[in-house]
């Protein structure tokens, strides 16, 4: 399904006077704040921003889609960190106060400007097609492990892993561009439990005897490993188990997160031609297009398909760094609700009390 409608507010989503929704995790400010005057968290949040420039000007200027792409990612640098500045002076400009779905929503809006419509496009193929071949083994060592509960908690392990493909992190750019991010080592040298957040056993044991048949709504985030290696062979897992499973991917392009349209490709590339994946049936496996264009999301605004397709899930998770911690950390659900992903930015674990690259897994039950 393509969105080409409205948006709604997504349907398992406590209602604002319910739940006072508010997407955004961390208050860069309170009520109480001088409304002219940025303050000390929406300082560092903007220079947390401006620090990853210098890797989506490297990326946009290595794309071949876009003529005279060098001057042009240089100007996008140019143009962002002018918005940045602006921003500090006056809270207030373009849009203010900032919180991170502002912040992400003008550095998308200065590349789409400047032709930039992908800017991660040739380091996703890269990686996709790295994580594509690597899928058959990852899901052979999962389903060697007799034990439920133990492969159950290698799946979230191996989603937390994938996790760390994110190009959005200044630090995580720069290791990526020094050593890549093989799989089964991030796998392994997960910072150890607990994590910050770490409800993992709680739904270990709650999965045992509640199925959540229904359907199972996960909002992805990455392209390459994480999806690929992580959120899929997770969702297998629930087909095998007799749950409907809809992925909920991004309408546009932003940073390295898989769109809906490569995530069919995707997925077309997996399945046999019985349409199997790795031997489990895929009837039940849905693709839908969220409606979301950032690394972030403000749930209500999603596709109507999503919404229709998410009406009687009874499982949500969100997973990610920008989906599940940075927004909709705290966000409340008429359904049971998993918010799973690995931190990416040093003001976040400072934020949670815990540490960079720390785990958090979240989970709800209603």
């Amino acid at each position: 399904m393509e969105s080409d409608s409205e948006m709604v507010p997504f349907p398992l989503l406590k209602t604002p006077i319910e739940s006072n929704y508010r997407p955004c995790t961390i208050p860069y400010r309170f009520p109480s704040d001088n409304p002219r005057k940025a303050t000390p968290t929406e300082i560092a949040w903007m220079d947390t921003y401006l620090n990853s420039i210098p890797s989506f000007k490297n990326n946009a200027a290595s794309g071949t889609t876009v003529a005279d792409a060098s001057a042009k990612a240089e100007k996008f640098a140019q143009r962002y960190a002018e918005l940045l500045d602006d921003i500090k002076k006056d809270p207030e400009s373009h849009g203010g106060p900032p919180d991170c779905i502002l912040l992400c929503r003008l550095r998308e809006q200065v590349l789409r400007e400047l032709g930039f419509r992908d800017a991660f496009k040739k380091v996703k193929d890269v990686e996709n097609a790295k994580a594509i071949s690597l899928f058959p083994d990852v899901v052979r060592l999962n389903d060697n492990i007799e034990d439920g509960e133990k492969r159950l908690e290698n799946l979230v392990r191996g989603i937390f892993a994938g996790n760390l493909f994110n190009l959005g992190s200044a630090e995580l750019a720069k290791v990526f561009s020094r050593d890549g991010m093989p799989f089964l080592a991030s796998c392994q040298n997960l910072v150890p439990r607990p994590w910050v957040i770490d409800d993992l056993d709680t739904f270990i044991a709650k999965s045992s005897r509640k199925s959540w048949k229904k359907a199972t709504v996960i909002f992805v985030d990455n392209s390459g490993a994480d999806v690929i290696l992580g959120i899929l062979p997770f969702a297998r897992e629930l087909l095998k188990r007799g749950t409907q499973v809809v992925l909920a991917a991004n309408d546009l392009p932003s940073i390295n997160d898989i769109t809906y349209r490569e995530l069919v490709e995707i997925l077309s590339k997996l399945k046999d031609e019985s349409g199997m994946l790795v031997g489990v049936d895929t009837k039940k496996l849905l693709i839908a297009n969220s409606g979301n264009d950032l690394p972030v999301i403000d749930l209500t605004r999603v596709s109507q398909e999503l919404a229709y397709l998410a009406s009687d899930a009874d499982l949500v998770i969100l997973e990610g760094n920008g989906r599940g911690i940075e927004t909709n950390l705290y966000s409340e659900f008429k359904c049971d609700s998993v918010k799973i992903g690995t931190v990416k930015h040093p003001e976040v674990a400072q934020f949670l009390g815990g540490r960079l690259y720390d785990c958090v897994f979240k989970y709800n039950e209603v």
